[in-house]
């Protein structure tokens, strides 16, 4: 059998699934009437063979503990919480998992933990990990957390923006056990004022890396790009000048490759200011030598944008609409990068893909979320509890949401792409997007994408694979499915081998779905 080494998931958990051995099954969770449309949750995952997920609505928080079978075993109130809570974390193993929630007290914004036990208990009394002082009420979040992929190394930052060219990183480097192994602070003062970050990452060895982005003449485009590079028990940042050879990029997506110990770094790219998007821009920085290995530019051929491209576009515009939804190493040093369609119409609010990426509420405040940057982090949200329903704000009750076709590129140790193929959605829904998108995860053979499709006027749950060739296939609509339950596929889950965990809306109620090959 052809061995799978173009896709091995950095944060994913290999699984078999659709084996003639053995059919499908979903396990729904019985409605829970405290579990409303506007509630927000988090799947935290599964331990000891329960399935715990964190649940919120307005100042209530609670953690359900369900058995294999979906069915409610306990449901915790979080009644140590304190009023003021402002953002919660989750980084579950196979045991146990740590809450790390952000709080306000007066003038002081605290970051707390406790760690929480299989059968959804509080195993300690709250521990203040740090605190910041501010200024007057704040509503928005301080502290970021990211963790490595092997869930070894976590870090906790926050970024003081001292003037519009002055900005100040605070990072503690934590172990497994959340001991602090290293706190650093360092300055980072830029020549431009216009700049964006990218998303922030740690590698397995506890290093810390992103992109800083400016867009200079132009409020929409970027046309240089510095790798920002921390050593874990270094206190200075290393910057590197990313040559982007005169072309001009859209939102960059940065990754640690932790088998080969690089950086990957990609980007959409035009030929030209106010243009189409031509191609794709990607880098490998070598984070051994601290040097670019290779940057290449991959022109999309006319047979590509036609698969690629959208109702709402045309040859030549086929990926104005395409977001870059994952960047994922491989083992052998090459990647993947998949992307998806998205885009919106209204009335009254033209779509602007750059208001989208960087518009009004995303800039950056005095302390800021850099999370807040990105399609993906609105779409497909990490390190945060979701709230599929309000994640926006207020919302026109005239705006259709659409999502659709999904682009997957194979990219070999060189950069030189291998193969690309098209996977062909068509999803829309008016007033919120919780039922677009798709949900990802690697069979072991293939790479599976799961996704909602109209037929007959009902949301049913499809399946369609990508194997090591690149060829497509698509399987029949899941068996066994209860058409009261519409998923909400980009929100859920793999917590074991051969199992996800997927949101539902239930007569406007939010159940979980365990769906289980």
């Amino acid at each position: 059998m052809k061995s799978l080494q173009f896709l091995k998931f950095t944060l994913a958990i290999l699984f078999s699934v659709f084996s003639s051995a053995q059919a499908q099954k979903i396990d729904y969770s019985l409605v829970d009437k405290e579990d409303v449309r506007d509630m927000s949750f988090e799947i935290i995952g599964k331990l000891n063979g329960n399935i715990l997920v964190y649940k919120n609505y307005r100042s209530k928080h609670g953690i359900s503990v369900y058995d294999n079978d979906m069915q409610q075993k306990n449901r915790f109130a979080l009644t140590f919480l304190p009023e003021r809570v402002i953002n919660v974390d989750f980084i579950a193993y196979n045991d146990f998992a740590y809450m790390i929630y952000q709080h306000q007290k007066r003038n002081t914004i605290f970051c707390s933990m406790v760690k929480i036990n299989a059968e959804g208990k509080i195993m300690n009394d709250p521990v203040d990990i740090d605190t910041t002082q501010v200024s007057g009420n704040s509503e928005n979040k301080v502290y970021s957390l990211i963790s490595s992929d092997d869930k070894k190394k976590i870090m906790l930052f926050k970024i003081k923006k001292n003037s519009e060219r002055d900005y100040f990183f605070t990072t503690l480097l934590f172990d497994q056990q959340l001991n602090l192994q290293k706190k650093s602070n360092f300055g980072l003062l830029s020549v431009e004022k216009d700049v964006v970050f990218t998303d922030f990452v740690l590698d397995n060895e506890g290093d810390f890396a992103f992109g800083k982005c400016t867009k200079i003449g132009s409020r929409d485009y970027i046309n240089k790009v510095d790798l920002l590079y921390k050593k874990s028990f270094s206190d200075s940042i290393l910057i590197q000048k990313i040559p982007l050879n005169d072309l001009t990029l859209d939102e960059l997506k940065i990754k640690f490759d932790n088998y080969n110990k690089k950086v990957i770094l990609a980007s959409f790219f035009y030929k030209q200011r106010r243009g189409n998007i031509e191609g794709m821009y990607t880098m490998i920085w070598d984070k051994t030598q601290k040097t670019p290995i290779k940057t290449k530019q991959y022109f999309f051929g006319d047979s590509l944008k036609q698969e690629a491209k959208s109702d709402n576009n045309s040859i030549k515009t086929a990926f104005n609409d395409q977001f870059i939804r994952q960047v994922i190493p491989t083992q052998n040093g090459g990647f993947a990068v998949f992307t998806e369609s998205f885009y919106s119409n209204s009335r009254t609010n033209q779509w602007n893909r750059f208001d989208y990426l960087y518009g009004p509420g995303l800039m950056l405040s005095p302390f800021y979320s850099p999370f807040y940057y990105s399609p993906m982090s609105r779409l497909y949200p990490y390190g945060m509890y979701y709230d599929p329903f309000n994640r926006y704000g207020p919302q026109n009750n005239m705006t259709r949401y659409v999502s659709e076709n999904i682009v997957t590129f194979f990219f070999d140790e060189n950069g030189n792409i291998k193969w690309n193929n098209a996977i062909r959605k068509s999803q829309f829904d008016d007033n919120t997007d919780a039922y677009l998108g798709y949900q990802l995860f690697n069979t072991g053979s293939e790479i599976r994408f799961l996704f909602n499709q109209k037929e007959k006027r009902e949301l049913l749950l499809n399946s369609a694979s990508v194997d090591a060739d690149g060829k497509v296939k698509r399987q029949p609509t899941l068996k066994n499915l209860n058409r009261d339950y519409d998923f909400m596929p980009k929100f859920g889950k793999q917590i074991s081998l051969r199992q996800i965990i997927m949101p539902c809306m239930y007569k406007n109620y939010i159940c979980f779905a365990k769906i289980e090959y």
